[in-house]
């Protein structure tokens, strides 16, 4: 489509005014892909938000949880195959079309409960699916022109630092989930609803938020740039004199979509990263999903039980920061390393909470220390992959990763596994599964460790 089409590259400036004018855009552009990345978060998983609203309505919670499972897998497909068509795309428009496409998505949400209601069950129910289905592929379209504009403003050597401030996006977006669906059912609930308290929640939990989302998108739209090329400078690796190990010329140039698919298929290292994040995955999910579910059963009310699930959440902005700071001052651009010593670290916190699961303190503690170090992990496993792959397949190398850590290591390992595991054999098993989650991820890292070291 000529509209998504990457701009024409510009005669190059060079010069004092240049290397001034770069420097403005790359801090415009950074904030433009962290507003825009978070302003995903706020029309992701509001879903799960509302499933509590839904069943006094008359909705249930076996059919609620098939609908919310279509958000995970369609991120997980969407992240690697949109992704291909990011690398092929200008990412000022392509990330705030994605935006608000799954904002319009997440405001007809409200459609399948105020129009068809659990009078006409069947029918609600495959509406909300497909809805979130929707909600979750174009979802899928934040991540991959994020990693495009990374991989062209910012060079290898100083890519993990940046790239794990620019990672508490999420963070940042998902956090502002809660106070935005009470706010805006406070405000603007009365607006459509009257009295009818019970309806309140559709317009803050899809849309008030849908509404902010477009507005987010139309800022994203203005801050971002495609390419330095595209306005007239340099790559990056030559304005900084740092050439990475994959750049070259050729991947400057836009390839076609079966040339994307090749180049990141038949590179193995991007297959030991894609696996060892899907047990990175199963780790993350693992812990933060069933969290509430293991405390409960000892005796923790919900509202400590929501606390350490906030904990967990939050100790994962400074932990993301030092492991991508690590990464670049201490190893030298490498990844491997700093995942593989995060990951043991993890394993230990797993196995002191397994052994202290009545101790409600040291669980925090644990939940603190896991979220703490998953998280560093998380963020430069997709960094390793786009230093991995040329800078023009960057978006799918890292779609590849999203898809075997959402797919494989979140849906099928972290919900399906560890939840037939938790019903048929009991927690112990799962924590069992989780601390050998953790050194399988740290043997497929250190697989890509001597590649790394040939690399710088």
């Amino acid at each position: 489509m000529s509209f998504l089409s990457p701009p024409a590259f510009k005669p190059e400036q060079t010069g004092a005014e240049a290397d001034a004018r770069y420097r403005r855009l790359r801090w415009q552009v950074f904030l433009g892909a962290f507003i825009g990345y978070a302003g995903f978060y706020i029309v992701r998983k509001n879903f799960s938000m509302a499933i509590p609203m839904l069943e006094p309505l008359g909705f249930e919670k076996g059919e609620l949880g098939v609908v919310l499972s279509m958000n995970a897998v369609a991120y997980g497909f969407s992240k690697f195959l949109m992704a291909s068509v990011s690398d092929r795309s200008n990412a000022r428009r392509f990330l705030p079309l994605g935006l608000v496409l799954a904002a319009l998505s997440m405001a007809f949400m409200v459609v399948p409960v105020q129009w068809l209601g659990a009078e006409h069950k069947a029918w609600a129910i495959v509406l909300m699916a497909a809805l979130n289905f929707l909600v979750g592929w174009f979802n899928g379209m934040g991540w991959p022109p994020c990693g495009r504009v990374m991989t062209r403003w910012f060079s290898q050597s100083e890519r993990g630092t940046w790239m794990a401030v620019w990672n508490c996006a999420h963070n940042v977006g998902g956090a502002l989930v809660g106070p935005i669906a009470v706010y805006g059912a406070m405000w603007f609930g009365s607006w459509f609803y009257g009295s009818d308290t019970s309806h309140y929640f559709l317009i803050g939990t899809y849309v008030f938020p849908a509404a902010l989302a477009v507005l987010v998108a139309i800022v994203a739209y203005c801050l971002i740039r495609d390419t330095p090329q595209s306005c007239g400078l340099p790559p990056v690796e030559k304005w900084r004199n740092d050439y990475g190990s994959t750049y070259s010329e050729k991947a400057e140039e836009t390839l076609p979509v079966k040339e994307i698919f090749k180049t990141v298929l038949s590179n193995k290292y991007l297959w030991y990263i894609a696996f060892a994040n899907a047990f990175v995955y199963m780790v993350r999910y693992g812990c933060l999903d069933w969290a509430p579910a293991i405390l409960t059963e000892r005796g923790v009310n919900l509202k400590d039980a929501g606390w350490a699930y906030f904990a967990y959440e939050i100790a994962a902005i400074p932990g993301t920061l030092i492991c991508g700071w690590l990464s670049d001052k201490l190893f030298h651009g490498r990844r491997a390393l700093p995942t593989v010593l995060f990951m043991l670290v993890v394993a230990v916190f797993i196995v002191i909470y397994w052994l202290c699961l009545d101790d409600i303190n040291v669980v925090l503690v644990c939940l603190i220390g896991i979220g703490f170090f998953i998280y560093g992990p998380v963020m430069l496993i997709g960094v390793q992959s786009l230093d991995m792959a040329p800078k023009n397949v960057a978006g799918t190398a890292a779609g590849l990763t999203g898809f075997m850590g959402y797919v494989l290591g979140t849906a099928l390992l972290a919900n399906v596994l560890i939840g037939y595991v938790a019903q048929h054999a009991g927690w112990n098993w799962t924590f069992v599964l989780l601390v050998a989650s953790c050194f399988v991820a740290v043997v497929l890292m250190l697989m890509t460790h001597k590649a790394e070291m040939k690399k710088n």
